[in-house]
């Protein structure tokens, strides 16, 4: 059987704010059926850690426009965007490039 993912989690750019204001996260994903990739992540995501204002990190079933995801600092295209399946201890940064003015 799977062990649970244990993945850190950081947002910035201001993507923070979304988040109370938490720039860090050391989560702990449950065992479930398959493999952890990152659209399941953002799911997981927008459940559990997301506080408001759910338009301004998500669109469909992914990050919006504007918002740079890096891998384990590799550009998530790089990496497989959605389909890329989460390793243990892997490090996952939002950064936002959207300021309002």
């Amino acid at each position: 059987m799977a062990a649970p993912l244990c993945v850190q989690l950081e947002f910035g750019g201001g993507a923070e704010l979304l988040f109370d204001g938490v720039r860090k996260h050391q989560v702990t994903l449950p065992i479930q059926p398959g493999p952890w990739d990152i659209r399941c992540l953002l799911v997981w995501i927008k459940e559990n850690l997301l506080k408001e204002r759910l338009e301004l990190f998500m669109q469909g079933d992914s990050v919006r426009p504007g918002i740079l995801v890096l891998i384990n600092e590799a550009d998530w295209e790089l990496m497989g965007e959605l389909d890329y399946q989460l390793q243990d201890q892997d490090n996952v940064v939002f950064i936002s490039t959207l300021h309002g003015g």
